[in-house]
């Protein structure tokens, strides 16, 4: 399973994307809205930044809006990917634009038949949203296993991307329930790092080694 970062902080970007563990992006109004900079110069430097597919998502409601602004955000870089919601008009932009050769990331899909239109949309990506599920006491995850059961008898090439992801079992689930890729906050990416017991040996290694008094860098 791969990983996307997401965020439309640029220096949070840079950051993660320097540990060669972040092979694409996801951007939403909200985050570019928190970043108080304008859209195209934020989409621009995370774009130089990140080889990989960067999720730029359109505002307006109808087909033709998105496909006016889808236009404008993909005209900034190569590797932008549009993303639509999932409604009749996010799926009929989804269309459109995938027969143009542009990449689609289908986002807010809350179940398994939202995800089967989105695939018969041609969609690059299908965004479950996995927090907000379990939220209503529903099962991210298991949408995930359903979705990922439906592209593979269905034959679907579209992507399955795990989002609103909030902590390390969140995406280790992903991963075992087939997601293709996890979009994470810093938050969460951080949090991959943590175990005790990794902090414990670290310590204990360190302790052993100043009582040796050596240097491996000594001439």
């Amino acid at each position: 399973m791969e990983f996307f970062i997401d965020s439309a902080n640029v220096f949070e970007v840079e950051q993660w994307a320097s540990t060669g563990m972040i092979m694409g992006v996801t951007t939403n109004p909200t985050l570019i809205a928190q970043s108080g900079r304008a859209i195209k110069d934020v989409l621009a430097q995370i774009c130089s930044l990140v080889e990989g597919p960067i999720s730029a998502e359109v505002t307006l409601p109808d087909v033709s809006g998105m496909l006016a602004e889808a236009e404008v955000l993909s005209a900034i870089a190569d590797n932008i990917i549009i993303k639509v919601p999932l409604t009749k008009d996010g799926l009929k932009a989804c269309d459109r634009l995938t027969k143009q050769g542009i990449g689609v990331n289908v986002t807010l899909c809350f179940s398994a038949a939202q995800a089967l239109l989105a695939a018969n949309s041609g969609a690059t990506f299908i965004s479950p949203f996995m927090g907000r599920l379990d939220d209503i006491g529903e099962s991210g995850v298991g949408l995930i296993a359903d979705i990922r059961e439906i592209y593979e008898k269905g034959g679907y090439e579209t992507a399955i991307l795990a989002a609103s992801v909030r902590n390390a079992d969140h995406v280790v689930a992903a991963a075992k329930a087939g997601a293709h890729v996890a979009t994470l906050p810093p938050k969460v990416l951080e949090g991959l790092y943590a175990h005790p017991l990794t902090t414990k040996g670290l310590e204990l290694f360190e302790k052993d080694w100043q009582a040796t008094g050596q240097t491996i860098l000594d001439k």
